[in-house]
């Protein structure tokens, strides 16, 4: 590298790591509104003021990667240097096992390179015993060299039921030093859910995954895909925050408010992908938001950034936030009359937006491209 692009803080790994959730942190701690949103917020519920229910008694379990969730909720890939991702990690498995919801780990590139484990072992499974966990390994890596040999050890060393493949283009674009060629990934991606021994997952980080994208993936034989769109966390603007380069940080700035936004994302991916399991996250801050992704066609939602101050900061904390989460969930369900998870996904709207409209109409939606 050289000296008119240094590197910025933290440029090896762990420290770009742990860099990452610093900002994330302080970011949510401004509460600074974001430019741009997820468009959930437009998503409106008609009101039912006799709901002919007991709310204790809506059932808001559901299956995923065969196993049974007490409530549809994945906390979402969260990461860090080593020795703090191994506190986060043990918190969140603990508490995903204790409540019955999913966990994705974070990137598992140091871990599978033999620098430090960050608390990707099996202990993660004998915290979370009976809950779908996933492992997790960049798309840009394979392009690096990784194959099935290393998707699998990121697999076997969580003892996951899954693996996730991120991927982050826009990331590594803005980023000193990134990843930026892409070229054969798709098939290595098919590569995978041919050869691997568990299923496929493939996920943006915060810019959504189109429908057409979704649909060819699903046709690859990618079991599920997580929308992570846009309106939650920016990693443009992050990397914005990290770099010290003034030009860096100016081209990644012109990328912050890039993406489909995730009810967008949602619908589409469902429109096109009519039966492949979907997660919906990308900037989800409640239940009420996970009711709203569950409307859209998730079928699960997903949570990171809104997880991360208490993740960092004890299990208990980790808990009482996806209890409140859960509770706004069933609320939901409650105030639309929905005895459960699927009449939610039948619950009234008012006044959607088009692009909803279409989907949940079962109108065609013409794919992005």
């Amino acid at each position: 590298m050289s000296d008119d692009h240094p590197r910025p803080k933290g440029s090896d790994i762990a420290g770009r790591k742990s860099d990452h959730l610093d900002i994330v942190l302080a970011t949510a701690a401004a509460d600074r509104p974001e430019r741009l949103t997820t468009g959930l917020e437009a998503i409106r519920f008609e009101h039912c003021a006799l709901p002919e229910l007991s709310l204790a008694a809506i059932d808001l379990s559901t299956r995923f990667l065969g196993r049974r969730l007490k409530a549809p909720l994945l906390i979402s890939s969260m990461t860090g240097g080593p020795e703090r991702a191994a506190r986060i990690n043990a918190r969140l498995a603990e508490v995903a096992g204790d409540l019955g919801i999913a966990l994705a780990v974070g990137s598992q590139r140091i871990a599978i390179e033999g620098r430090a484990t960050g608390g990707l072992d099996r202990s993660l499974r004998r915290l979370a015993q009976d809950v779908p966990i996933l492992a997790n390994i960049g798309a840009a890596q394979l392009g690096l060299g990784y194959g099935t040999a290393e998707a699998m050890r990121a697999v076997e060393m969580i003892e996951a039921d899954a693996l996730i493949v991120h991927l982050n283009p826009l990331q590594e674009a803005v980023q000193a030093g990134g990843d930026t060629d892409w070229q054969g990934i798709f098939t290595r991606i098919e590569t995978l859910a041919r050869d691997l021994a568990v299923p496929l997952v493939v996920k943006e980080v915060g810019a959504g995954i189109s429908a057409s994208l979704a649909r060819r993936l699903v046709e690859a034989g990618v079991a599920a895909i997580d929308v992570a769109g846009a309106g939650g966390t920016s990693w443009a603007a992050v990397e914005a925050e990290r770099a010290d380069d003034p030009l860096l940080r100016r081209t990644a700035m012109a990328f912050a408010d890039w993406g489909i936004p995730t009810a967008r994302a949602i619908a589409g991916v469902r429109a096109a992908c009519p039966d492949t399991t979907m997660i919906g996250s990308g900037g989800l801050r409640s239940g009420l938001d996970v009711a709203r992704a569950i409307r859209l066609g998730a079928d699960l939602g997903g949570q990171a950034a809104a997880t991360l101050a208490a993740a960092d900061h004890s299990a208990e904390a980790v808990a009482a936030h996806f209890a409140a989460v859960i509770q706004e969930l069933r609320i939901a369900c409650f105030c639309t009359g929905s005895a459960d998870l699927a009449a939610l996904r039948r619950a009234p709207l008012i006044d959607p937006p088009g692009f909803v409209a279409a989907a949940i109409d079962g109108e065609t939606v013409a794919p992005e491209g």
